[in-house]
C-alpha cells in the first residue's frame, strides 16, 4: 500500500470514527476504540457489494470495477448488503438481501450493551462478514470468542477475512437458534440477526448474570434492540429504540398478500374507520413498535393504486397464519374516514385499533419502556414492568 492510499484510509477510518461517536453520542470506550483501529472494517467486506439502487432494490457493486464508490459505502455509516438471494443468482430482478455488514454505529452499540469483561467467553451468532467478530477478538481474545453462522459461504468468507487478519476464534457453520454447547456456559451472548423469539437455548448455555444481546422483529416492525439479564434460568431485559436488522433464517416467513392470504370465494365484511392507516403503518415508530408488541403475529403491507375505483392506497392487514386478513383503503381525499374490509376468524382492523388505543391510553410509550421475560416454556412481554403484561 502506497503512502497515499495509507492516507487515505487513515482518513476514512477517523471519519468513520466521528461518525460513530456522534451516533453514539460520545467516543467509544478505549478497548474498543483500540479494537476499532486495529481492525479496518473494509477488510471484511466482500469484492462484491450490493448497494440500494433507488428503486427498492439493489444493484452490485465490484471493487475492481467501481473502487471508489466501493470504498465509500465500506467506510460509512450504513449497512452494506454482502449477500442477496441467499448466494442464488438473483432471477427477473428478483434481488432481495439475505446477508449484510450492519452499520458501524449499530455494531458498536450492541458491543457497550454487551458490557464485556476482560477475559469474558463470549457467543456471537450471526458471523456476517467476521467484522463485529474481529473487534470481539481483539478485545476479549480470540480463544474467549465462539461465533456461529447459518450460511457456508459466507461462514467460509468470514473465516478467511479473519486469518487473513491474523486472528483465529472458534467460527462455526451452524444454526445459532441452538447456540454452541461444547464451548458453554458464556459469560456474554450477542446475536446480530433479529429475533421474534429469543431461543431458550441461549439463556441455558450463559453463566447466571450473563448478558444477552440481540436484535428484535415482530411481524408488524423490524426495529429494537434487546438487552436481557440471566437469572435462574430467565432471561429478563428491556428493549431500547435502536437498530433494524435482518431476520434469523430459522425464523423467517414468506407470505404474499394475494399468493398465500386473500383467496377470490373470501366475502369480506364491510365498515367504515377513522383511524388513518398511516397512523399505525406510517412514521411514527413508537407507534408501530407498540402495535406489534401487542398482536404479536400480524404484519401488513401497503399497495399503491391498487386498481380499484376510488381506492388511491390500500392498508393490507393479515396473520402470520394466513387465516384472517383486512384491506383500510384511502380514496385520495378524506383522511378522517376510510373503508375497511375484514375476513376470517379475526377482525384484525379491530384489534388493530384497540392496540393504538391502548398504547394511546398508556401515554404513547416508546420502545425502551417495554420489556421481556423469557423462560424455557414462554416469551412474555410487558410495558414499564415485569407484572404489567402487553397482552390482555
Amino acid at each position: 500500500m502506497t503512502n497515499t492510499h495509507q492516507q487515505e484510509q487513515a482518513a476514512a477510518q477517523r471519519g468513520l470514527l466521528r461518525a460513530v461517536s456522534n451516533d453514539l453520542g460520545h467516543q467509544p470506550a478505549p478497548e474498543w476504540l483500540a479494537a476499532f483501529n486495529a481492525v479496518p472494517r473494509h477488510h471484511f467486506l466482500p469484492e462484491r457489494i450490493w448497494l440500494d439502487d433507488g428503486d427498492n432494490s439493489y444493484e452490485p457493486c465490484d471493487l475492481k470495477n467501481d473502487t471508489a464508490r466501493w470504498y465509500t459505502a465500506a467506510y460509512a455509516d450504513v449497512p452494506v448488503v454482502t449477500q442477496v438471494n441467499d448466494g442464488a443468482e438473483p432471477q427477473d430482478g428478483d434481488v432481495w438481501a439475505s446477508s449484510s455488514a450492519s452499520a458501524p454505529s449499530i455494531v458498536f452499540r450492541m458491543l457497550e450493551d454487551l458490557d464485556a469483561h476482560d477475559g469474558a467467553n463470549v457467543l456471537e451468532i450471526g458471523t456476517g462478514t467476521g467484522w463485529s467478530t474481529g473487534l470481539l477478538s481483539h478485545r476479549l481474545g480470540e480463544a474467549n470468542v465462539t461465533t456461529l453462522e447459518i450460511d457456508g459461504s459466507v461462514t467460509a468468507r468470514a473465516r478467511t477475512a479473519l486469518h487473513n487478519a491474523g486472528m483465529y476464534p472458534h467460527v462455526v457453520c451452524a444454526d445459532g437458534a441452538k447456540g454452541w454447547p461444547s464451548r458453554a456456559p458464556y459469560d456474554r451472548v450477542i446475536c446480530t440477526c433479529s429475533v421474534r423469539r429469543v431461543p431458550h437455548t441461549w439463556v441455558q448455555q450463559a453463566q447466571p448474570g450473563a448478558v444477552i444481546v440481540t436484535a428484535w422483529d415482530n411481524p408488524w416492525i423490524t426495529y429494537g434492540l434487546l438487552r436481557l439479564d440471566v437469572r435462574d434460568g430467565i432471561g429478563e431485559g428491556r428493549f431500547s429504540p435502536h437498530g433494524a436488522f435482518m431476520l434469523m433464517r430459522g425464523q423467517r416467513s414468506d407470505l404474499r398478500i394475494y399468493r398465500d392470504v386473500v383467496r377470490d370465494a373470501h366475502r369480506p365484511a364491510e365498515s367504515q374507520t377513522s383511524l388513518a392507516p398511516w397512523e399505525v403503518a406510517g412514521q411514527d415508530i413508537n407507534a408501530q413498535f407498540a402495535i406489534g408488541m401487542r398482536l404479536g403475529d400480524v404484519w401488513y403491507t401497503r399497495q399503491q393504486d391498487p386498481h380499484v375505483d376510488g381506492v388511491m392506497t390500500r392498508l393490507w392487514v393479515a396473520t402470520t397464519d394466513a387465516t384472517s386478513w383486512a384491506a383500510i383503503d384511502y380514496d385520495g381525499e378524506r383522511d378522517d374516514q376510510f373503508t375497511v374490509w375484514q375476513h376470517g376468524p379475526r377482525r384484525l382492523w379491530d384489534e388493530v385499533e384497540t392496540a393504538h388505543h391502548w398504547w394511546r391510553d398508556n401515554d404513547s410509550p416508546e420502545p425502551d419502556r417495554f420489556g421481556l421475560t423469557v423462560t424455557a416454556s414462554e416469551q412474555r412481554a410487558w410495558l414499564h414492568s415485569p407484572d404489567v403484561p402487553v397482552t390482555p
